[in-house]
């Protein structure tokens, strides 16, 4: 089951949050071998990606980052999106979803 988390991201400026994942005793999950992908959407039904984060992967160390540039997020209207990293193990074919949860664009004034 994945962790609910929300994100707060500032319209306009390169935003970067790295997720901790841990197995289900709590230790650091290894993830050589693994392939990570996370979305924005403005529903969870819409067909329509709103913007695809770049994700790196630590392998041992068990963290992916996600970043978005300050292009793509001056490219989202300010409001509420969702959001969610899955993991994929390469070697088994099985994805997992890590963490979901609300995407709050905030609209910036400096211009």
């Amino acid at each position: 089951m994945a962790i609910i988390a929300n994100l707060f991201i500032d319209q306009g400026t390169d935003y970067t949050i790295t997720v901790d994942v841990t197995d289900a005793s709590g230790n650091v999950q290894d993830l050589t071998g693994y392939t990570a992908a996370a979305q924005i959407r403005k529903t969870y039904a819409s067909t329509a990606v709103s913007s695809t984060f770049t994700t790196a992967l630590s392998g041992v160390g068990g963290q992916v980052t996600l970043s978005l540039t300050d292009t793509q997020t001056s490219a989202l209207a300010d409001g509420r999106y969702v959001y969610d990293l899955n993991i994929t193990d390469t070697n088994t074919s099985v994805t997992t979803r890590v963490v979901e949860g609300q995407a709050i664009i905030t609209p910036g004034v400096t211009r």
